[in-house]
């Protein structure tokens, strides 16, 4: 279960300023999910205190029913895009924040507790042609 308020954070230095890097969003859900897609609010803050902040959608299940994803045993993993060709040019600690923005549809208010999600996790790697 994940909690509308129990953002995930991330902190990541020591990355070249010289490189560019893709960044990705790993997501695992298990059979218990209850949605075709997700929507996650992002935060990129750079050591100067810079903030991007981003709403993404990403689809998890095909329209029959079928997940997306690689997994087994009735659990998926999905590595969704993020951010693409990314420079770090700062020295220091950069902080990346994910939360869930699911909703029912017609509802206002967002879902309390999202069922299904079982982790979250950040990769960075370099860029192709680097």
């Amino acid at each position: 279960k994940w909690e509308m308020d129990d953002t995930v954070h991330f902190q990541v230095s020591g990355l070249d300023s010289t490189q560019t890097y893709n960044m990705f969003i790993n997501v695992r859900n298990d059979n218990t999910y209850p949605f075709s897609n997700l929507f996650l609010i992002t935060e990129l803050e750079h050591p100067d205190g810079n903030t991007m902040k981003d709403t993404l959608e990403y689809r998890m299940a095909e329209p029959s029913g079928e997940w997306l994803g690689k997994g087994m045993g009735g659990v998926m993993e999905n590595r969704l895009w993020y951010r693409e060709n990314v420079v770090f040019p700062w020295a220091g600690v950069y902080k990346v924040n994910i939360s869930h923005a699911m909703r029912k549809n017609g509802d206002v208010e967002g879902l309390s507790v999202l069922e299904g999600i079982t982790d979250i996790g950040l990769e960075i790697e370099k860029a192709p042609n680097n």
